[in-house]
């Protein structure tokens, strides 16, 4: 993925809520599972680390993006945007 893909994406998850939030728990199987079908489903999700979790947003983003076969577009703070294009994708990335 492009930088211009990835400021692309970035932008518009700008108006997203997070729909899953990563707390004390970290990462359980069901919040994977969870996340993997809103990914098919939306191919642009959005989620929140609470202040509890004491794990790192950047490496709960590359575990969560490797167990869902999904890209990480960016990490901000405690908030993880991640994409993965459905199977007709809605979403239309700028050329490479």
């Amino acid at each position: 993925m492009t930088n211009k893909q990835r400021a692309y994406l970035s932008s518009l998850a700008n108006d997203l809520t997070p729909i899953y939030q990563v707390g004390k728990n970290s990462i359980s199987p069901e919040l994977i599972k969870g996340i993997d079908d809103a990914i098919a489903k939306r191919e642009l999700i959005k989620i929140s680390v609470l202040k509890n979790c004491f794990d790192d947003p950047r490496e709960i983003a590359n575990v969560l993006a490797e167990r869902t076969r999904s890209e990480v577009v960016r990490v901000i703070g405690k908030k993880i945007i991640l994409y993965r294009p459905a199977k007709k994708p809605v979403i239309e990335l700028p050329k490479k």
